[in-house]
């Protein structure tokens, strides 16, 4: 596990409640095109603080995959899944991005939150996120912005301005390629799969 990985010892820094101010999960919804049913891949799901809005977005008949590298991160999400208000709908998976632990076609968003900067293999990473996606399946990539100065985020130069985000999806024959600002520090791509990319 390199420098740029977010480390399980700093998990409660996710958890900080100023955090739902900069960063409110509400308006990061809105981008992902949920809907009742879905079934959703959380990439790098760290404390849960995506993946349970996201349960709850798409209800008891959509399900949340959430995946990350780090036993730790999912150990903190699995006690906030115990708790009586918790979503059921949400199944823990240790992996990594470029070697996903889910069946062929199984979901229909693959979403990376603040953690495509940590990625190393990324032809590999978007090999799997296609392997994953069911035919007109998105990807959906929030990340910071390089023009904000940390705190809060990574270093400057961890950081993937959108336009190189947007360049690769665009190379890798996506269509439907799309960057908005969102919250004050951060970015969010979006990128559907075109035909192409069912034979794989």
């Amino acid at each position: 596990m390199h420098d740029r990985v977010f480390k399980h010892t700093e998990a409660h820094k996710l958890e900080d409640p100023q955090r739902s101010q900069w960063l409110p999960p509400a308006e990061i919804l809105q981008h992902l095109r949920l809907s009742q049913g879905m079934r959703v891949a959380d990439i790098g799901a760290g404390t849960g603080y995506f993946s349970i809005p996201i349960a709850r977005a798409v209800g008891a008949t959509g399900h949340v995959f959430a995946v990350d590298l780090q036993p730790e991160m999912l150990d903190f999400l699995r006690q906030k899944l115990g708790r009586p208000e918790a979503p059921e709908n949400v199944s823990l998976h240790p992996g990594k991005a470029s070697q996903l632990p889910l069946q062929d076609g199984s979901v229909e968003l693959v979403f990376y939150a603040n953690v495509w900067h940590e990625l190393d293999d990324l032809d590999a990473v978007f090999r799997e996120a296609v392997r994953i996606l069911i035919p007109g399946g998105r990807i959906a990539i929030l990340d910071w912005r390089d023009d904000c100065s940390p705190p809060p985020g990574p270093p400057q130069d961890y950081r993937m301005a959108h336009g190189a985000v947007m360049s690769f999806m665009v190379a890798k024959g996506c269509d439907e390629v799309v960057s908005k600002p969102v919250s004050r520090f951060s970015y969010i791509v979006t990128a559907g799969l075109r035909p192409l990319h069912l034979g794989r």
